[in-house]
């Protein structure tokens, strides 16, 4: 478009910052904000919220907060407001996004179910239960605890919601209910691939392997298939995607030393591998290398060799980090004094000093 001499408008600048959000290539968002004011391309609300979503969704929560800020308050829409909750919750930032929902209260902006929906997720990734609680009665509605709760809703419970109960089945170790729901949710969506996914993934959490072949089968005869691990970075150089066990990369030696180097200098800082997060049937020994070759850990490594000492890394994962990745990259941002920021499917996790902004709850 550039090369034909064809001037973008407002609604381009909108996709092409959609498409770095998605990526989560920061530097290239950052240059077509840098684009649109030399251009002097008119920022209406839509980009506007736009270059939000996009700093939010690439790790730059502080900018997004800025562009909002600046912003002209006739000019912020609910979407305005909405957009830069959201970035609070991915972030962890819980009470910033309560104090910016009650600012957008007072400013006479009425939040709709997406605002809301914000707030609750917000609320949900800091651990803010009673908050999230007093918020959704404020709804109108009644609340009950977990699946009584959900029992008790006004509305139907929707897969969605079932999924969400799951995932927390998943984290506090509840197992047997969370083989129940998944059952149910088969039941009522026979061509949902995550469902078998889920299922999958507990049986190899109980060690009943035979049940998780047959579920791997059942899948295989519906042409179902599991969405492979991947990690993207962005680099001076372009973006990089690196899969599980990822040879492919022409710099893969140097990639490989890194990650057992890695490995070394975090079992000096008392590092031990979380076999149980590997799904196979197979030794421990082997569960430990199979831990190794994650695609975040083979990211990272391919950051530590190409960006300078101390700087901070940004990767991108299409799923939900595993227990012992999280694990092992707090321990790698202290050992390499390293901030790192890694978007999941769910959320951002901010590691610095061997912390995470997550409080070890995501």
């Amino acid at each position: 478009m550039q090369i034909l001499g064809v001037k973008p408008d407002e609604i381009s600048m909108v996709m092409v910052l959609s498409a770095c959000a998605d990526l989560g290539a920061l530097e290239l968002g950052r240059w077509v904000e840098s684009y649109i004011k030399r251009e002097k391309i008119e920022m209406r609300s839509e980009l506007c919220n736009s270059l939000i979503d996009m700093f939010a969704k690439c790790g730059d929560v502080n900018n997004a907060l800025k562009v909002f800020r600046n912003m002209p308050e006739s000019k912020r829409t609910v979407v305005s407001w909405t957009s830069v909750i959201f970035g609070m919750a991915l972030h962890g930032r819980g009470l910033e996004a309560i104090s910016l929902f009650e600012e957008m209260k007072g400013a006479g902006v009425v939040p709709d179910d997406v605002a809301f929906i914000g707030l609750l997720t917000a609320c949900s990734h800091s651990g803010l239960a009673a908050k999230g609680k007093k918020y959704f009665e404020s709804m109108g509605w009644i609340s009950e605890e977990a699946i009584e709760f959900i029992d008790t809703m006004p509305v139907a419970p929707n897969p969605v919601i079932w999924r969400t109960l799951l995932a927390a089945c998943h984290a506090h170790g509840e197992l047997n209910l969370g083989e129940r729901i998944t059952k149910d949710l088969i039941t009522n969506e026979p061509l949902q691939e995550s469902n078998y996914v889920l299922l999958s993934s507990i049986y190899a959490k109980m060690s009943d392997w035979e049940k998780k072949t047959t579920i791997r089968e059942a899948m295989g005869k519906k042409g179902m298939r599991k969405v492979p691990g991947s990690t993207m970075i962005e680099l001076s150089d372009g973006i990089h995607e690196f899969v599980a066990g990822d040879k492919s990369h022409s710099e893969y030696p140097k990639i490989n030393e890194m990650v057992d180097e890695m490995e070394r200098k975090m079992r000096q800082a008392g590092y031990v591998a979380t076999t149980s997060n590997v799904l196979l049937d197979i030794d421990e020994e082997d569960k430990e290398g199979a831990l190794n070759t994650h695609s975040e850990k083979i990211a990272i490594a391919f950051a530590l060799l190409k960006t300078p000492p101390g700087s901070l890394i940004r990767i991108v994962k299409n799923l939900r980090v595993c227990g012992d990745c999280h694990s092992a990259t707090k321990l790698i941002s202290l050992v390499y004094n390293r901030e790192i920021v890694v978007r999941d499917r769910n959320r951002f996790h901010h590691f610095k000093d061997g912390l995470c902004s997550c409080r070890d709850f995501w």
